[in-house]
């Protein structure tokens, strides 16, 4: 009789535990509760630790997925942190807000027959232990930085900007990055609500990018206080600007410029400048009445009605001109909304907003939509049903369609290359300007992108900087 030669089935994707929606949506805690060992080790077991994985060249950082996973699969964090950090410095961040799902989880091999490894969920615990032990990888290989060794100017700082500093205090470079607002951190701190980032993971993470040796400066504006050639002049072998695309953009409809409408960009800045999150603690001066109408279909949506809710608005209303399926935020966070109590108005789309006279938003008229042939890109172009006019009861609207580049930099920096839209012009490999000794990389480049992919861009410049150098 032949023995059962059939392979054991292997343990099904583990769930994150979350707070109760009922509960989370009227406060500013996180969602996710993160992993145990226990459940982190039991997905980490799901890796089929492939000979040629492909889920490594789906990181934009490079990070050796299944070196870590294997490490947390035998209670070896420490070991799994060092292999993390090896390639991106800021692990607890990434697992909470990147998109793996279209990125090494979507190439997962696993996910072809059953659930691809839930990397994201077991890099947040590693980053998270990693942060309750700074002993680990706390200082930096090359002993610090010498007090000889070249400056770096590193201007803005968001995931692109931290990224460079890290990479680069690591091989002894003396970095200093400039922040124009209060604290580092750039869109996490300010863009992210603390529900889905919390501020002190941040703040942690940040930190660690100090013990590395880099020097964060707030208050400071560059193009303001300081120009980018006079750093240069002042003594900075390179610098790195990574300022973001945080110009927002409006419909062009009447009444954008009613009181109790926002932008997106403002809205959410307002509430983290502002400590929201603080609830009892700090009084937040945000205006948002009963009804909130989002109009958008990304994060960007998703969390300003999220944060509307739990400000005290009683009714929050996402209004999409396309379906569901074209919606460009995380299926997650779409469904955290969902669950919180959040309105998907789909197929609508806004054509003005309407006050009762006092200036004031009192509601929003909106337009049916139906779907065409797809557009330029690549998704169905939305087409207005003629007649289908309705108005909506509105006292906030936040308009979240997207943003543009950040132009301060680009205007006081003579002969800085920039394209018809406005951001960086740059060498793909290496992130070099039209300037010598002037990399650039992230959304300022790119346009609005993910987080990961803003520091895969910061990790190809200081790779370029050190080569230079």
């Amino acid at each position: 009789m032949r023995a059962d030669s059939s392979k054991p089935e292997r343990p099904p994707r583990q769930h994150m535990p979350e707070q109760d929606p009922k509960v989370r949506a009227r406060n500013f805690d996180e969602v996710a509760l993160g992993f145990t060992a226990e459940l982190a080790m039991a997905e980490a077991s799901r890796c089929l630790q492939c000979k040629k994985p492909k889920c490594i060249a789906g990181c934009p950082v490079g990070v050796d997925i299944p070196g870590f996973l294997a490490r947390v699969r035998e209670g070896d964090f420490a070991g799994a942190a060092q292999v993390l950090r090896d390639k991106n410095s800021l692990p607890a961040i990434c697992g909470r807000v990147c998109p793996q799902e279209s990125q090494c989880e979507g190439v997962c091999i696993l996910g072809k027959k059953s659930e691809p490894v839930a990397v994201g969920r077991v890099e947040r615990f590693v980053g998270d232990y990693a942060l309750r032990n700074q002993e680990l990888g706390s200082a930096s290989p090359a002993g610090g930085a010498p007090p000889d060794g070249p400056r770096i100017a590193v201007v803005g700082s968001g995931p692109a900007g931290l990224t460079v500093a890290g990479d680069l205090a690591r091989k002894g470079y003396r970095v200093t990055v400039f922040e124009a607002l209060h604290s580092g951190g750039g869109v996490l701190r300010y863009g992210i609500p603390n529900f889905r980032l919390p501020k002190t993971v941040l703040q942690a993470e940040i930190d660690y990018v100090r013990s590395l040796g880099a020097e964060v400066r707030p208050d400071v504006v560059i193009g303001r206080l300081f120009k980018l050639p006079e750093l240069l002049a002042s003594g900075y072998s390179a610098a790195f600007i990574g300022t973001g695309a945080g110009t927002p953009h409006f419909m062009g409809i009447e009444g954008e410029n009613l009181n109790g409408v926002y932008s997106a960009n403002e809205f959410l800045t307002r509430a983290n400048l502002m400590q929201a999150y603080r609830v009892g603690e700090v009084d937040t001066p945000i205006w948002v009445g009963e009804r909130v109408v989002v109009v958008g279909g990304g994060n960007v949506a998703m969390d300003a009605a999220r944060v509307a809710l739990r400000l005290g608005a009683k009714e929050a209303r996402i209004v999409y001109r396309r379906s569901r399926n074209e919606m460009p935020a995380r299926a997650e966070e779409v469904q955290h909304a969902q669950d919180e109590g959040i309105i998907f108005d789909m197929l609508t789309c806004p054509t003005r907003i309407t006050s009762n006279g006092d200036f004031w938003v009192c509601g929003i008229e909106c337009q049916r939509m139906e779907l065409g042939e797809p557009d330029e890109s690549g998704r169905c172009r939305p087409i207005p049903c003629v007649g289908s006019e309705y108005m909506v009861n509105a006292d906030t609207v936040i308009i979240a369609i997207g943003t543009a580049a950040n132009p301060l930099v680009q205007r006081t920096t003579p002969g800085l290359k920039v394209n018809s839209r406005g951001y960086i012009v740059v060498d793909e490999e290496t992130g070099l300007t039209s300037l010598p000794h002037i990399y650039a990389g992230g959304d300022i480049v790119t346009g609005s992108a993910t987080v990961i992919e803003a520091m895969g861009a910061g990790r190809r410049a200081a790779s370029a900087i050190d080569e230079e150098l």
